[in-house]
This record gives structure tokens, sequence and C-alpha cells, in this order.
């Protein structure tokens, strides 16, 4: 004690006290300060974070989107294009290079029968523990490959296991990209059965407008489940459209939760 008092001099005690009482200002102006400063830092750190696009607010109109990764087999390839065509539903398939590359004819089918061509990278890498240099190498080498087989350049791209960071993200944009993740998760490759398949994607708590829908090419179950799922999903009203036809290509921003939302400009007569 004597030597906390030997501290406080006259001078340092003065210093101490207007401290204090500039902190409690602080802590009594809290709240106001709070009101005022809040909502724009809390918007500066919305628009400037980045984010893939996990799901898209649609507004009022209910669409959804059905996506498949294809990364090892092809064996359901044909099984799934007929029950998609059977429903007039056009899907996104989100391609490997080296799938390509040995399953060249089930790509052009996915193509012919009108769905989204995406990309999921070259040699499905973690991507998150690649440089910029190499993200972008192994996302042109697939794009260069289903160039070359189809004459499309692809512009949707899924990173492999759904890993990411700003150098994924990063790489995909300098390569003239959208990132694309999802908000409902089949779970296919779990292989918990048909039935759970159906009502993990149907009840599923994150489905609504604007959603993206995982499935794998070459799960156990899907195939059985498909036909269901994609009844469903009519049933409580949804449309599905490809991925390229959801996603807002510009004049968008995305909010915490990786929703694409739309930015509605001021007009001149509004300002």
């Amino acid at each position: 004690m004597k030597k906390i008092i030997k501290y406080l001099t006259p001078k340092r005690m003065i210093f101490s006290l207007a401290a204090a009482t500039v902190i409690c200002g602080l802590i009594a102006a809290r709240p106001y300060i709070i009101e005022l400063v809040a909502p724009q830092a809390l918007e500066t750190a919305v628009s400037t974070k980045k984010l893939p696009i996990y799901c898209v607010d649609t507004g009022t109109q209910k669409k959804v989107a059905i996506s498949f990764d294809a990364a090892w087999g092809a064996d359901d390839t044909d099984e799934l294009l007929t029950i998609l065509k059977n429903n007039d539903v056009k899907a996104t398939f989100f391609l490997c290079g080296y799938w390509v590359d040995k399953y060249p004819d089930e790509a052009k089918k996915i193509y012919n029968d009108g769905h989204d061509i995406g990309n999921h990278s070259n040699t499905h890498p973690h991507s998150s523990q690649l440089s910029l240099e190499e993200n972008k190498q192994n996302i042109m080498q697939a794009h260069d490959k289903v160039k070359e087989l189809l004459g499309i350049d692809m512009t949707l791209y899924r990173p492999p296991f759904g890993e990411y960071n700003d150098t994924v993200l990063n790489a995909a944009e300098e390569c003239g990209y959208y990132t694309i993740q999802w908000d409902v998760d089949s779970l296919d490759w779990k292989e918990y059965g048909v039935q759970d398949e159906i009502d993990r994607v149907l009840n599923h708590k994150n489905l609504g407008n604007g959603s993206i829908i995982l499935f794998h090419n070459d799960a156990k179950y899907t195939p059985d489940a498909l036909d269901s799922i994609i009844k469903g999903l009519k049933e409580k009203g949804y449309e599905i459209v490809p991925v390229s036809e959801l996603i807002y290509k510009d004049n968008y921003y995305m909010n915490h939760e990786g929703r694409q939302i739309y930015k509605i400009e001021e007009t001149t007569a509004a300002k």
C-alpha cells in the first residue's frame, strides 16, 4: 500500500483521476456510441468480407438449384440424367479435370442434355493449402480440358471438399469464376439410406428460396432418392433452375451467411 501511495504523486493522482473520469464518461455513453457507429461498421464488415455463394436472396421467387460434384465414378450418370429429363429439370454438374479425362463421353452427355457445367478443380486437392498460383493453375487446367472437349468457358467453381480461404477465392475470381458452395447438403456420400436422403433435403432447416442443394454423381442412394426429392421440391412450390440462372452475375453483395443479395441502386428520382 505504501508503494502505491508513494507512486501516486500529486501530479500522477490528478492525471489518474482525469483518466478515470474520461473512461467513466465513455462507459456511460456506450449505448449512444454503439448506436451511432455500429451500423456503418457492420455494413462495411459484411460488404468487404470475402465469401463464396452459399445461397441467393431471390425474394419471393421460390427458386432452388440442384448441383452434383463429379470427382470419382460415373456409373450412375445415365440414370441421373434420365431422372432429371423425366422431371424437366436442369441441374449443375461440377466436374474435376481428371474426371473429364476419364469420362469424356459422360461429360458430353451432361452438357448435351442442357445442364450447367462447373469447374471442380483439376486434381481435387485441398485448395486452402495451395498458393494463389497453384490454385489458379489447378482451376485453369480443368477449364482448358472442358473447353477443348465441349467448347465452353466455365464460370462456376466449387472448391474440392468445400474448403476455401481468401487465396482460393481470389484465385477463382482472377480466373473469371464465381465460387459456389451450398446451404443444403444431402450428405449422400455418407450412405445413410434412401429415405434419410429424401428427408434430409426436403426437411432441411436451410431449405428456402435461393437454396443450392449438394449431391454427388456417384453416391450410392442418390439415384433412388432423386426422383422423390425433385417431386417433393416441386410440391413445396419450388422451381428448380441451374446455378447459373439462380445467381446474380453483377451488382450484388454477400451477407455474413454467404447469401448473395442484389444491390438496389438509387435512381435519380429517388434521390
